[in-house]
């Protein structure tokens, strides 16, 4: 009969080791705008946040997210950090703050109509759950705070628009550059936005449709994405300026290539986001 070695115990050491560094991670997408989300109660994972947001965002060597989400939750507090692919730091997200909210209404078994309160980077953000539209999905609305101008970011002229091209520089807690164009499917969005990767770049036209407009983004730190909630809210904006639609309309419908969400602009210039958010599945990783 073989007898089986006994492990020396420094073997085990290192399994244990190991098995401390499993961890879980949820993701779910904003019209294809997608993020993983680490809810802090599983610990510190002593690691750079930055370096594991660009190595389980990478679309072929990690998971595939457009960011990571940090999220930490106290009954109807929530806490919100996020990482964009390249590892860089976002105040804001409009998609993101509806995924995290997810993760976090999933974990407290919430219901239609909790709200919650989500400290950001850019500041605190008031979320309702509207109603979830099936097993995966929520309706959910973000009051995603005022839409102030800004100076035009360094290197703009690189992108050597028109001067006479509608153009509005404005911030949500992060930077956005939108620009009216005549049709958004013919604009080489990837090229422009690399002249301006420290801003979110937005094209945007009229239409379809009363009161709506189509928008094609190109986002800081994660490049071109299928949609962009706080994108949605600034071009939202720019729409009403320029007279896209009108004035007093009640939202804004944003048809963007993930699909539509819903902006209204108030009087004081403050933005409601509205839009879904599914969950796609959870994984488990060794950090």
């Amino acid at each position: 009969m073989t007898r089986l070695k006994k492990s020396p115990p420094w073997c085990w050491r290192h399994w244990d080791s190991l098995r401390a560094m499993i961890v879980h991670l949820s993701k779910h997408h904003g019209l294809g705008n997608d993020f993983l989300v680490y809810d802090m109660d599983q610990g510190d994972p002593g690691t750079s946040w930055s370096d594991l947001a660009q190595r389980w965002c990478a679309r072929t060597t990690g998971i595939g997210a457009d960011g990571l989400l940090i999220l930490s939750v106290n009954n109807s507090q929530l806490g919100m950090r996020l990482f964009n692919a390249d590892g860089s730091v976002a105040e804001i997200s409009g998609n993101g703050i509806r995924c995290l909210v997810q993760a976090a209404h999933h974990k407290l078994s919430g219901t239609d109509g909790a709200q919650y309160e989500v400290h950001t980077d850019a500041g605190l953000r008031h979320v309702e759950v509207i109603a979830a539209t099936d097993a995966h999905t929520l309706q959910v609305r973000v009051e995603m705070g005022p839409v102030a101008g800004l100076d035009e970011p360094d290197g703009w002229s690189a992108l050597e628009c028109d001067p006479i091209r509608p153009v509005r520089h404005v911030s949500l807690g992060n930077p956005h550059s939108v620009v009216a164009v005549d049709d958004v499917t013919t604009v080489d969005l990837a090229r422009l936005g690399a002249l301006v990767p420290h801003v979110n770049l937005e094209i945007i036209e009229a239409g379809p449709g009363a009161n709506a407009i189509t928008m094609r983004v190109h986002e800081r730190g994660a490049g071109i994405t299928q949609a962009c909630g706080s994108g949605a809210c600034a071009a939202a904006e720019a729409a009403i300026t320029w007279g896209f639609v009108a004035p007093q309309t009640d939202e804004v419908v944003v048809h963007m290539d993930g699909g539509v969400a819903r902006v209204r602009i108030t009087d004081d210039r403050h933005a409601v986001l509205t839009g879904p958010t599914t969950w796609v599945g959870t994984v488990t990783v060794h950090v």
